[in-house]
């Protein structure tokens, strides 16, 4: 597998695959933030997906993967951190304001800093017609986090340090998505990357929701432990899905493409969690899905 990657690095069969990878990434992102809502605290979803992905991987980083290259360990560290950054920083929006105005704007800040980041350290640039799919996505975007803070009437007094936040984290998305892609693209074997990525990754949130778990009751257990294994695989495909794309394409247009799951997260709303889903918000979904197809198709 990672020498038929390898073949496709820099070819245009290979970013073919990229965006076959992210746009399949966006579908599972989607179907993982589902998953983390239900009968408990998305903190104790999130801990469960995790400690699955740790255990899971170990194993695989450890005797299956090539061994990391003595440089990936700082590397493997700044995941870490700004990771862990980002899941702060995201907890703190989501305390602060309805879910439905802050994801879209987490969503919607995150692909337009990666562009500008993987243009800053990739050297790659969008022409005029990419730059006008991003505007049209955003707009897309944006217009649906107004949409919803016009409906809301709860946690409105604290909706300012909420949307504050919520662009803050978006830069952490964009700056994660950059960072990982440097990452992936500085060893040999993608697949060491990958399999340590998730066996860093899943050590922060069980450690910060340790006390939360304590709480779970006894019966709840077997219910969580399935919902969490079942994560960890659709954050398998999801999360290196998207690292696979930006080391095989343009870190931007995956980035961008990745942000069509504000759409597939609403259509899994409407179908399958009952959420009411109006003409203007189809309206705004079909501005975030005609956005990124401008971007492929001006490229």
């Amino acid at each position: 597998m990672s020498s038929w990657l390898a073949g496709l690095e820099g070819t245009p069969a290979g970013q073919s695959v990229a965006l076959a990878l992210a746009l399949a990434a966006a579908v599972l992102h989607a179907v993982f933030g589902a998953l983390q809502k239900g009968r408990f605290d998305p903190w104790v979803s999130r801990a469960a997906i995790d400690l699955w992905a740790f255990s899971l991987m170990l194993p695989v980083a450890l005797f299956v993967v090539p061994w990391p290259e003595p440089h990936m360990w700082p590397i493997f560290a700044g995941v870490f951190v700004i990771h862990a950054g980002y899941k702060v920083l995201q907890a703190m929006a989501y305390s602060r304001g309805a879910y439905t105005v802050v994801y879209p704007v987490v969503r919607g800040t995150g692909p337009l800093f990666a562009v500008i980041g993987a243009g800053l350290v990739f050297g790659e640039s969008f022409n005029l017609g990419q730059w006008l799919g991003v505007a049209v996505l955003l707009s897309g975007i944006y217009g649906l986090a107004l949409y919803n803070l016009r409906n809301i009437t709860v946690d409105r007094e604290t909706l300012v340090p909420a949307l504050a936040l919520a662009v803050l984290t978006g830069a952490f998305v964009a700056l994660y998505t950059t960072f990982d892609a440097y990452g992936i693209r500085a060893t040999a074997d993608p697949f060491t990357f990958l399999a340590w990525f998730f066996v860093i990754d899943g050590l922060f949130i069980p450690f910060m929701a340790r006390n939360r778990l304590k709480l779970v009751p006894a019966d709840d257990w077997r219910w969580l432990a399935q919902r969490g294994l079942l994560g960890a695989i659709i954050a398998f495909g999801s999360f290196g899905g998207i690292m696979l794309a930006t080391r095989l394409g343009q870190v931007g247009q995956a980035a961008v493409l990745r942000e069509t799951s504000t759409v597939f997260a609403a259509l899994i709303g409407w179908l399958m969690l009952g959420e009411q889903t109006g003409p203007r918000r189809v309206v705004l979904m079909g501005l975030i899905a005609a956005g990124a197809v401008v971007v492929q198709l001006a490229a």
